[in-house]
């Protein structure tokens, strides 16, 4: 099997975020750099799938030379191959990145194609979707179970109340949920291998955006919490807090 893996650089979810001066974006500064949790499941499916049928595993990333790190990230894992398609940062429109990655994607001859269900900085979750649009893929989304028999793909998804069983032929673009699998830790001689795997670089032309990010603020403050008192003789001021100042009933 031919498998690619597309994979993403986030914040580490312990970073402190601080909004960038331009007041448009978060800072990058003493930002600690991790792979997407979620691309961790798509890898991980990649994986297993590859050891179990044959073929390899290609991870593809967009990004200046920065996130290398995050790629051999993917490699350390057990991948065999990398791409890094050359942009000076992350576009802030989904569709920018879901172009360029397709651009490359469909030279590459995959029977599938791996994303994490969202990246954990924009959580905008629409690349997948948007990059099998562009190669007229079939594809699904925060999938937790995945089964292949010949060039038939069953997949089980989460929605809202339950859970929806597909299937799918091949090629096939599929987003990973946590639960599909438990990725791997990087073992020593992964981390090392990984170090000697040449990453290729690639020019794309990148799409206009037609998203703008106007402002970037964090949330108001929480007010503190207050104990009206105990019991039910509590219960007709806790109502009329709820009623006059929470204004919720």
């Amino acid at each position: 099997m031919n498998i690619a893996v597309c994979v993403k650089q986030v914040p580490d979810t312990e970073t402190r975020p601080k909004i960038d001066p331009s007041g448009k974006k978060m800072s990058e500064e003493g930002v600690k750099w991790i792979l997407n949790p979620y691309d961790e499941f798509a890898v991980e499916e990649a994986l297993q799938l590859v050891e179990k049928n044959g073929g390899e595993v290609t991870v593809i990333s967009l990004g200046p030379a920065a996130v290398e790190p995050t790629i051999r990230a993917a490699l350390a894992m057990g991948a065999q191959k990398a791409i890094r398609i050359e942009a000076e940062e992350n576009p802030a429109d989904p569709l920018v990145t879901a172009k360029a990655l397709a651009e490359v994607l469909k030279q590459g001859n995959y029977d599938l194609i791996f994303f994490g269900k969202q990246a954990i900085d924009d959580d905008y979750a629409q690349v997948p979707q948007m990059v099998a649009t562009a190669l007229d893929l079939p594809c699904a989304t925060v999938v937790v179970k995945l089964d292949i028999e010949g060039e038939k793909l069953t997949v089980e998804r989460e929605i809202e109340g339950g859970k929806e069983k597909l299937s799918l032929s091949m090629p096939a673009v599929i987003s990973a949920q946590k639960g599909l699998n438990e990725p791997r830790y990087r073992s020593l001689k992964g981390i090392m291998k990984a170090k000697k795997i040449p990453i290729e670089t690639v020019q794309v032309e990148l799409a206009s955006g037609q998203l703008e990010i106007e402002k970037v603020k964090f949330p108001p403050e929480k007010q503190p919490g207050k104990i009206v008192g105990k019991g039910a003789d509590a219960v007709p001021e806790l109502v009329r807090l709820l009623h006059e100042e929470a204004k919720v009933i």
